[in-house]
């Protein structure tokens, strides 16, 4: 049985939903001022792995720590634009919506903070008592 044809452009489409989504990614770093001080705090976090030369696994630690607290900015980022288009005056739920949203990525962020300090605590605090 012969292999059925790709469909013409798929692969295009595929690439360009690449763009669009570093698109969004640029779109939230440009309006969100948490999300500049999230990549403030993991670019701080990557050149003190790398000053530290933590072992592998705890790089796979901080980095989905830092995954996780950018997927759920640009999550919070994307609840709050749509509940401003679909609720422009107050409402009760679209107050919620954007609370619940922002207290998602408290929580993430608060769990990224533990990694961080079990992480780097140790090496940090036996460099500072060996100095």
């Amino acid at each position: 049985m012969a292999k059925p044809a790709a469909r013409p452009g798929l692969l295009r489409r595929r690439l360009a939903s690449f763009g669009y989504a570093f698109r969004g990614v640029g779109a939230a770093l440009g309006s969100e001022v948490h999300l500049r001080f999230h990549a403030a705090a993991a670019a701080g976090a990557v050149g003190l792995g790398w000053y530290l030369g933590i072992p592998r696994l705890e790089w796979a630690l901080v980095a989905l720590a830092i995954g996780a607290v950018w997927g759920a900015e640009l999550l919070n980022t994307a609840v709050e634009a749509l509940t401003d288009l679909v609720s422009p005056e107050y409402h009760a739920l679209a107050g919620k919506a954007k609370d619940v949203a922002a207290g998602a990525v408290l929580v993430v962020a608060l769990g990224a903070l533990v990694v961080g300090l079990l992480v780097f605590g140790p090496p940090l605090w036996a460099r500072w008592l060996g100095a």
